[in-house]
């Protein structure tokens, strides 16, 4: 709907100057034709003074045509020029709402790993390994535990227990990450499970790559771990998760719903508080890249960059408990073809010859 807005503003607007051109060709002339006249009466005299005054209405109703033109380009000029902004405003919305869409959904998926965190934390298994009387037999209980869980939530690399010390003591995945005797003492999501106040509480750190995961992006969510897996229980150690963010966030980034005309020219994307890219359905994209977004402090909105391509974002919303980080989903997305660029130059040109009339006026 936008691009044939803009194809109807072209059209009009190219109509619109080609015929005001025309007119003022034939006014040209008929001026020219005027002043040959005038010239021709002085030479005749007296004879010819009744053919001057002929003449003088002549290049009066050209310069009275002339000015009509003038006003009818300016006045298609700026309905071309409506039609532009309406077709930006309808194309904006639609695409600032759709990367709400976007960042909503990874909202509700976040929200999903912070209820994980605190329950898993409450696991009878859990809370025995953390238990400073507990022996190798229960950590190995523990870990298993963690595995069982892995097998049915696969969207985590690896799950990590903790003692109040920050030695890890179990982790779901040992034959694959070899986490157990680390120390997590200074990483913030450590730190923060432990400062909570309560079970119902929970930490989220911002996306990092983690060697000890092979290097890939995760999102972490932790807790504190409590005596009798009580909410205000006594803090006995901490469970980290660890989201699988770079696969995850692929799948949603790429499952929105676009014709295929449009996905060609269509980038979706997550972005940090900070503006950097996190997430994109562009694979020629770098990861942790600033992308340069105009937004202010509006919680949507969509804007055009110079060759008319537009760029939409909305804030996170968050969702139930999770409040979000400050992300943003963003949607850039480039004219359908030259004519919607054309659609603009077009609309542009002409309201350059109405101001360069205005001027010689």
């Amino acid at each position: 709907m936008p691009e044939r807005i803009l194809n109807a503003a072209t059209n009009m607007s190219e109509l619109t100057t080609a015929k005001v051109n025309e007119i003022q060709n034939v006014t040209k002339t008929a001026k020219m034709l005027a002043m040959n006249a005038l010239i021709e009466a002085s030479r005749a005299g007296d004879a010819g003074r009744g053919f001057a005054v002929v003449a003088n209405e002549v290049n009066v109703i050209s310069q009275k045509i002339t000015s009509i033109a003038n006003e009818l380009q300016e006045l298609f000029v700026q309905e071309a020029a409506e039609l532009r902004r309406t077709a930006q405003i309808v194309r904006g919305s639609r695409l600032s709402d759709l990367a709400l869409y976007v960042i909503e959904l990874i909202d509700r998926n976040l929200y999903e790993r912070s209820c994980d965190v605190r329950w898993w934390a409450t696991d009878s298994a859990v809370v025995q390994g953390c238990d400073y009387t507990a022996d190798e037999a229960a950590r190995k209980f523990a870990c298993k535990r963690l595995g069982v869980i892995l097998d049915s939530y696969t969207v985590y690399l690896d799950l990590w227990v903790a003692d109040k010390n920050g030695r890890v003591i179990a982790n779901g995945r040992p034959d694959r990450y070899n986490a157990i005797g680390t120390d997590v003492s200074d990483k913030a999501w450590f730190r923060q499970a432990m400062a909570t106040q309560n079970g119902g509480e929970y930490a989220v750190a911002d996306i990092e790559n983690i060697d000890a995961l092979g290097g890939k992006s995760v999102a972490t969510y932790a807790t504190a771990v409590r005596a009798g897996g009580e909410e205000d229980g006594q803090i006995v150690g901490a469970m980290g998760i660890f989201f699988d963010w770079e696969e995850q966030a692929e799948s949603v980034v790429n499952s929105i719903n676009l014709p295929d005309e449009e996905r060609e020219r269509t980038t979706i994307m997550i972005v940090d508080r900070d503006c950097k890219i996190i997430a994109s359905s562009d694979p020629t994209m770098r990861l942790g890249e600033y992308m340069a977004l105009r937004h202010g402090k509006e919680e949507k909105g969509a804007y055009l960059i110079e060759d008319q391509t537009i760029v939409a974002h909305a804030l996170t919303p968050g969702y139930e408990t999770y409040a979000g980080l400050g992300w943003r989903g963003v949607i850039v997305q480039k004219p359908a073809s030259k004519s919607a660029s054309a659609a603009y130059a077009s609309v542009r040109r002409a309201e350059d010859l109405v101001q360069q009339h205005k001027m010689a006026g």
